[in-house]
């Protein structure tokens, strides 16, 4: 019998945001926002989970002239069902604590 592999507080949280809104791509500095956790912390995470086919990841054209591209993320259907089946599992209170409050 496998086991299932642990995920961090982390990465569940990154899971939650990315999951709300599973077809957006999202900015690692909106998830920043978002999730409350440091670039130290979020951008390896992000690499991880692309790496491990759980996240698709592409550079985006900026909107604004002058501006350098932004790498984007979403979910891959992998990684939405890992962040269904993860989420699923707790309750609501429970994500919720999970999930860091941004800073103030």
């Amino acid at each position: 019998m496998t086991r299932a592999p642990n995920i961090s507080r982390q990465t569940i949280a990154v899971l939650a945001a990315l999951s709300s809104q599973p077809q957006a791509w999202r900015y690692g500095y909106d998830l920043s926002k978002e999730t409350g956790l440091k670039s130290g912390t979020l951008y390896p995470l992000l690499i991880r989970l692309a790496d491990q086919d759980l996240l698709e990841a592409e550079w985006r054209q900026p909107l604004t002239p002058g501006r350098p591209p932004r790498h984007a993320y979403r979910l891959t259907d992998a990684g939405l069902a890992l962040a269904r089946d993860r989420l699923s599992g707790a309750p609501s209170a429970v994500t919720s604590a999970l999930v860091p409050k941004p800073a103030q």
